[in-house]
């Protein structure tokens, strides 16, 4: 199976993070990945939006054109990305931040309160760890949860790994929540 990903938001959101937390994730499982990073004219504020490709086969091309997924943590991410979407694909978006929803009728949508979920948490730049425990609940065989604490260890700086739990628990409680696929 072959997941290919875009997570998409504004600079400072952490989206790049998650996919590299994902990417790896993804390799401690022994999984083929792919993870590219772009970012805007600046980092924070600024516009910032990742591949990345999970497959139990070799990937030959880390270009992503038609994703399966997109995450879009913010408006301007939604309106760009989900144009791009395959067919029957899945949007996930941010409905803390997004007051709209999708225009497209041929894919699935979760309206999912990443902001909201990451603060019952008490974890309130968390909205992308929540993402990462949705897309292991909704994504069958993506990867295991317990493979986060794995790529947070790798991920994370020395400074900032004292954070590392807290992430854990905010990916854990998103991961047992219960979310609704429309479409």
């Amino acid at each position: 199976m072959t997941n290919e990903i875009i997570f998409a938001g504004f600079g400072g959101q952490g989206v790049i993070l998650a996919g590299k937390i994902l990417a790896l994730a993804g390799m401690s499982e022994d999984k083929y990945v792919s993870h590219i990073p772009a970012y805007g004219a600046e980092m924070r504020g600024g516009t910032a939006n990742c591949s990345v490709i999970v497959s139990d086969d070799e990937v030959a091309s880390p270009i992503i054109e038609n994703p399966d997924v997109v995450i879009a943590l913010n408006k301007p991410s939604m309106v760009k990305f989900e144009p791009q979407l395959k067919k029957g694909a899945l949007l996930i978006y941010n409905s803390s931040l997004i007051d709209i929803k999708p225009t497209r009728t041929d894919i699935k949508y979760i309206a999912l309160p990443a902001n909201e979920i990451a603060d019952e948490c008490k974890n309130a730049r968390g909205a992308n760890m929540v993402v990462l425990g949705c897309l292991a609940k909704v994504i069958p065989g993506l990867v295991n949860v317990k493979s986060f604490k794995f790529a947070l260890d790798e991920a994370i700086s020395a400074r900032n790994k004292k954070f590392n739990p807290l992430n854990i628990a905010t990916i854990k409680a998103s991961y047992e929540k219960d979310y609704q696929i429309i479409g």
